[in-house]
């Protein structure tokens, strides 16, 4: 059994002009933008503590505030075997913080006029409307019932389209989608679209959120709608305007000295599920997975967050309209979804389009304001924008399964630091 040793495995940093970032948003101290200094300590010493206590490899946790960072930390090792120390710089798998990604991106063809959030999925990808619900078991097979009405694109971007995922035990029409291996990198687009209109719906449009396979469909629609492959379509809508350098469905060879290895638990020590060089992301796939398959760094989601803070634009480059903004990120479910249910409800929480949306404040719980949006990915990685407060967290690590509580620790401490009340601003 491979021992772990965490020798010089932290290095806490406040942000100053390092050469290799991709455009980082500029520095300012915490107080000049209402944030107390005292509680980003704490942040730090918790950070650590994960690190110290083998809970976490490392991480990077990225602060911003009025449109400036306000506090970066940098913690434990990219590689716990080589030694190799975290870099800010790190490359991460995102998985589904993807997500808000392939949002945006197809949120730039409804500005363009090219679809409607209330059209039927299948006015542009047919087949979807033969598709069948499944109803239970009938001997060895399974029984359907017909759709009581058509997917629309607004079901795929707020999860209510009856779809599954094949990752988690919701439905019984999640394992159909592990058999024929739904997923598979080795195959395209049209291949999973192909292979999905095979199956069942795992419910009725419409009635009940299920996180599913619906934002692997919606980067299929914006191929469609484009003409384009999804990598050249973000990277011309998204990742070029916003200088997002290091963020693409793989990591060129000349970047794999930056990238993280993936960590999980193996009698109770941390042990390696993705290395580096070795990565699966190390390598073009045929699966371009608008659902999880990008990766990128602190620095370049958090301008990607930043744009989204300032309601659709970044240094000059205009991503989307205000008003889109918007309409991605206040609810679209109906009261009887709220609150949104993963393994367990999201206490307060909505689902935009393509975001998860905070509907109230939480009993007892000052941390947290009406209004933030966010979302994770399976390695633990998490962010969280709060317009009311003009404030943006982002972190960055690599353990599976996701544990939100590593990002959702600092993010109680990040509240609590803030010089006026919350939705003061």
């Amino acid at each position: 059994m491979r021992s772990v040793i965490f020798a010089c495995c932290s290095a806490l940093v406040l942000f100053s002009a390092t050469t290799g970032l991709a455009q980082p948003l500029p520095a300012a101290a915490p107080d000049s933008v209402g944030i107390a200094t005292t509680p980003l300590a704490e942040i730090d010493a918790q950070m650590q503590s994960y690190v110290t206590d083998g809970k976490l490899a490392g991480m990077v946790l990225l602060i911003a505030r009025e449109g400036k960072i306000a506090h970066a930390g940098v913690y434990g090792q990219m590689d716990i075997e080589s030694g190799q120390p975290m870099r800010r710089d790190a490359i991460f798998r995102i998985y589904s913080m993807t997500k808000p990604i392939t949002g945006v991106a197809l949120m730039t063809l409804y500005e363009e006029g090219k679809f409607k959030l209330d059209d039927p999925v299948s006015k542009y990808l047919p087949g979807f409307e033969n598709l069948k619900v499944y109803a239970g078991k009938e001997g060895d097979s399974y029984k359907t019932v017909a759709m009581n009405r058509q997917i629309t694109v607004e079901d795929l971007m707020r999860h209510t389209a009856g779809l599954a995922y094949g990752l988690m035990p919701a439905s019984p029409v999640d394992d159909m989608y592990k058999d024929i291996r739904i997923l598979d990198p080795a195959k395209n687009l049209d291949s999973l679209v192909e292979r999905l209109l095979k199956l069942p719906l795992a419910a009725q449009p419409g009635e009940k959120w299920m996180y599913s396979i619906a934002v692997d469909v919606q980067g299929k629609l914006i191929e469609k709608l484009s003409g384009k492959p999804l990598d050249e379509f973000f990277a011309e809508r998204i990742f070029k305007p916003l200088a997002m350098k290091d963020t693409g469905f793989y990591v060129p060879a000349d970047k794999l000295d930056r990238m993280t290895v993936n960590y999980g638990k193996k009698d109770g020590k941390l042990s390696p599920v993705d290395g580096a060089k070795d990565s699966q992301f190390a390598k073009k796939h045929a699966l371009l997975s608008g659902g999880g398959g990008l990766v990128s760094t602190a620095d370049d989601y958090l301008r990607f967050a930043q744009m989204m803070l300032n309601r659709g634009e970044l240094d000059g480059a205009r991503i989307l309209k205000p008003e889109t903004v918007d309409l991605m990120t206040r609810n679209h479910l109906p009261e009887k979804l709220i609150p949104i249910k993963l393994a367990l409800p999201i206490a307060n929480t909505g689902f935009g389009l393509d975001f998860a949306v905070r509907m109230k404040a939480a009993e007892g719980e000052p941390a947290g304001s009406v209004g933030e949006y966010w979302w994770g990915g399976a390695a633990s990685t998490q962010f969280f924008i709060a317009p009311r407060e003009n404030l943006i967290c982002v972190g960055m690590t690599q353990f599976m399964p996701a544990t939100p509580t590593f990002v959702q620790d600092a993010r109680k401490k990040i509240y609590s630091a803030l010089l006026e009340p919350v939705g003061a601003k």
